[in-house]
């Protein structure tokens, strides 16, 4: 997987600014158990450098990056930290130039179809938008993208738990950075339980999980039938057959032979599989491999390994 797959399969990155070193690790375990594992840290202060470091040295399982890069001798210390990307605010040739050739993941900051243009000429194929919703947000980046149908961006400024989701809803924004989930007098007051909490909420807020359905395992088709006929004889939901189960309503699927899970099966709609499973694997969860289905090339649904109370668990694209 790609730095930009990576990066996509996320959906959010934190961008952080840290004024002490010491602070680095325990934010980014934070947020790691929080479902972002990834962490871009700014060179905005004197700290940046030997934070990344740390990072890198300590947790090499977190996508450490290095922001507010402005010259060519901060992208190399960096790098040298052990920073996986650098993020620029602005288009700055000489910066983008100089990682491209090292071969070096740079996401720079292009607002206007100029700075695009410049990022294509350098052969990338992600930019960040900046300042997001000063720049007019989702309608300006939908207006400026058009012409460019093959760039994506990472939109940064002004974006928050309450605007996320229209953001990633356009399918050329790969992921958004933000600073809402580890604010500096958080850090500074070693609030890491706290950073943790506001990260899983922005995360499960991002996936949307929802209860769909319920499946339940019969012997036959006509045990299925009369589960279904029973819920609708309880609650009036209107009874459908298909070719493998039959509905009560929405709610209760009664499957005709039995299917995964010894009771039966848990179907959670989510806005994307992709991250879905990033998060859930972060949290030590495995999947079924055997049980995904795809459709155009993308996941539509997938199945946990291990059932919890008797039923499997499977993931359905919203």
């Amino acid at each position: 997987m790609d730095m930009i797959q990576k990066i996509s399969a996320l959906g959010i990155v934190p961008v952080i600014k840290l004024t002490n070193p010491d602070n680095a690790v325990p934010l980014c375990r934070a947020l790691a158990r929080g479902g972002l594992p990834v962490a871009e840290i700014t060179f905005r202060t004197a700290a940046a450098e030997e934070s990344i470091r740390r990072v890198a040295h300590d947790l090499p399982e977190i996508l450490v990056g290095a922001g507010t890069v402005l010259t060519t001798e901060q992208a190399d210390k960096a790098m040298a930290a052990g920073a996986k990307f650098i993020v620029t605010p602005g288009f700055n040739p000489e910066v983008v130039g100089h990682c491209v050739e090292k071969g070096y993941p740079i996401f720079p900051g292009c607002p206007t179809t100029s700075d695009i243009e410049q990022a294509i000429r350098f052969g990338l194929k992600v930019v960040k938008f900046f300042p997001a919703e000063a720049m007019g947000g989702l309608a300006t980046i939908k207006a400026v993208s058009a012409p460019y149908g093959d760039m994506l961006f990472m939109p940064t400024g002004g974006v928050n738990e309450n605007n996320l989701n229209d953001y990633l809803s356009f399918g050329k924004i790969i992921a958004c950075g933000g600073s809402w989930m580890a604010k500096e007098d958080l850090i500074n007051a070693g609030a890491f339980d706290k950073i943790e909490e506001i990260t899983r909420s922005a995360v499960r807020k991002m996936l949307g999980f929802e209860l769909v359905h319920v499946g339940v395992n019969c012997e036959s088709g006509e045990d299925a039938l009369d589960v279904a006929n029973k819920f609708s004889a309880l609650f009036g939901w209107p009874v459908h057959e298909g070719n493998s189960s039959v509905f009560a309503g929405g709610s209760i699927e009664a499957m005709k032979t039995p299917y995964l899970g010894k009771n039966g099966h848990i179907a959670v709609a989510c806005n994307s599989i992709v991250r879905a499973r990033a998060y859930l694997e972060s949290q030590g969860f495995r999947f079924n491999e055997a049980s995904l289905k795809e459709k155009n090339g993308k996941p539509v649904a997938i199945y946990l390994q291990d059932e919890i109370g008797g039923f499997a668990i499977h993931l359905l694209q919203k």
